[in-house]
C-alpha cells in the first residue's frame, strides 16, 4: 500500500521532549522545576494587557509586530527594522534554518546544545555536526576545527542549556572571526537575563558590527510568557530581509504582542526576578555540593546537578525519590548526561524542599 513519505532525514529525527509535568496527587502539592519557568510568572502590567487585548479578539494581529519590535528597540537601544519577532524564538531558529541550509550542507552545534538545533537543521536536509565540549561549556576551537567548505550556519547558546555555562564575550568575538564570511553564527541568548558576569555580552556588538552574525531571545524565561510563544531576533539587515520573506504574516497573536511588550518594559520585575534566582542559585549549589553531589557551575535560572553511577544513587533513583515528594526535575538522556538531572532555580519554598530531599536520598543506606 502506498502513502506520503517524508522528505529524507525527517525520519531519523529525534522528537523534542519537553521536561515532564507533574501528575496532581490528591492531598500532595506539587513543584514543577522541569522547565526553566519563573516562578513568579509573569509583571502584572503584561497580564493587564494580555487581559485587554480580549476586547478585540476578532481582528487579525499587525503583522510586523511594529508594537513589540519598537518596545524591544526602547529596551535595547536597538533599531527596530533589525528585529524580527516569533512564535517563540524556536520559530526563528526553526526560519534560520530554512532559509540558509539545504541538503549537503553542514550546521555545528556543541556536545550538550538546545535540542532544537538538530532537528532545525536535519529537517532541511543539512548534515548536524557536534563539535565536543569542554567541563560542559561551548570549545572555540573544537568548533573551528569542524568547519568545512559545507558549513553554513554555527548554533551557539550562551549561556546554554542544559549545562548553564557560558563562553565570554572573547571567546565568542575568537569564534565569530575565525569563522568564514558565509557562515551564519546564531547567538541564542535565552537565558542572558540571568548572567551578571562582567565578562557576558549578550551578542548585540557582533550583529551590530557584522553582517552574518544574528541574537535570538525569548520572552518565556524571565518575562515567564511561555504560554502565549514570543521571541525575537536581532540581526543585519541581509538576513532580517531574508527571514521576513519567509516569516508568517501573521506569526505573532495580539495577545502575545501587547503582554510582552508590557513586560520588557517593567524593570522592576525583571530585576527582583533576577536578584532572587541569583540568591538561590548560589545556596542551592553551595547546599548540594555539601551533601556531595557535584553541580556544574551555572549563569542561568537552573542548576545542573550530577550524580553516581553506583545503584540506588544514580540520577534516576534521585528522579523517582524527589517524584514521590512532588518535586518534578528534568532528566537528561536526551542531551547525553543519562547521570544528571537539571532542577530550575524555584520559590524558597521549593528550593529548600529539594535540598532536603536530596539530603535525606544521599544518606539512605
Amino acid at each position: 500500500m502506498s502513502r506520503p513519505v517524508p522528505n529524507p532525514g525527517i525520519l531519523d529525527i529525534a522528537p523534542y521532549t519537553p521536561g515532564k509535568s507533574p501528575v496532581p496527587v490528591p492531598g500532595q502539592k506539587v513543584f514543577k522545576l522541569s522547565a526553566n519557568e519563573t516562578p513568579f510568572g509573569p509583571s502584572p502590567r503584561a497580564r493587564e494587557a494580555f487581559a485587554a487585548s480580549a476586547a478585540h479578539l476578532e481582528d487579525y494581529p499587525e503583522g510586523s509586530a511594529r508594537v513589540l519590535r519598537d518596545a524591544i528597540g526602547r529596551a535595547y537601544g536597538l533599531d527596530p527594522d533589525r528585529i524580527v519577532c516569533g512564535a517563540g524564538s524556536d520559530e526563528i531558529l526553526n526560519l534560520l534554518a530554512h532559509a540558509y541550509l539545504q541538503p549537503g550542507d553542514e550546521a555545528i552545534s556543541t556536545t550538550h546544545g538546545f535540542l532544537v538545533y538538530p532537528i532545525a537543521t536535519l529537517a532541511n536536509g543539512a548534515k548536524n555536526v557536534v563539535a565536543p565540549e569542554t567541563d560542559f561549556t561551548a570549545d572555540v576551537d573544537a568548533i573551528l576545527a569542524r568547519v568545512t567548505p559545507r558549513t553554513r550556519l554555527v548554533w551557539l547558546a550562551n549561556p546554554n542549556n542544559p549545562t548553564g555555562t557560558y563562553l565570554p564575550f572573547d571567546e565568542v568575538k575568537r569564534l565569530r572571526a575565525g569563522l568564514p564570511a558565509h557562515v551564519v553564527l546564531v547567538l541564542d541568548a535565552a537565558y542572558s537575563d540571568f548572567v551578571s558576569r562582567n565578562d557576558y555580552e549578550i551578542g548585540i556588538e557582533l550583529v551590530a558590527t557584522t553582517e552574518n552574525t544574528v541574537m535570538t531571545h525569548t520572552f518565556s524565561k524571565i518575562h515567564g510568557l511561555a504560554a502565549l510563544r514570543i521571541g525575537w531576533m536581532f540581526g543585519p539587515a541581509n538576513i532580517v530581509d531574508a527571514i521576513n520573506r519567509i516569516r508568517g504574516p501573521f506569526n505573532v497573536s495580539t495577545p502575545a504582542m501587547v503582554a510582552a511588550a508590557a513586560a520588557i518594559a517593567d524593570a522592576d520585575h525583571v530585576r527582583m526576578s533576577r536578584e532572587h534566582n541569583e540568591k538561590w542559585r548560589d545556596w542551592m549549589t553551595d547546599e548540594l555540593t555539601r551533601l556531595g553531589l557535584t553541580v556544574t557551575p551555572s549563569v542561568g535560572n537552573f542548576i545542573l546537578i550530577h550524580f553516581p553511577t553506583t545503584g540506588g544513587k544514580t540520577s534516576a533513583d534521585a528522579d523517582a525519590f524527589l517524584t514521590q515528594r512532588g518535586l518534578v526535575l528534568r532528566a537528561l538522556n536526551n542531551y547525553g548526561l543519562p547521570h544528571a538531572l537539571r532542577m530550575t532555580i524555584g520559590t524558597e519554598e521549593a528550593n529548600v524542599l529539594v535540598r532536603d530531599a536530596l539530603r535525606d536520598f544521599m544518606a539512605r543506606p
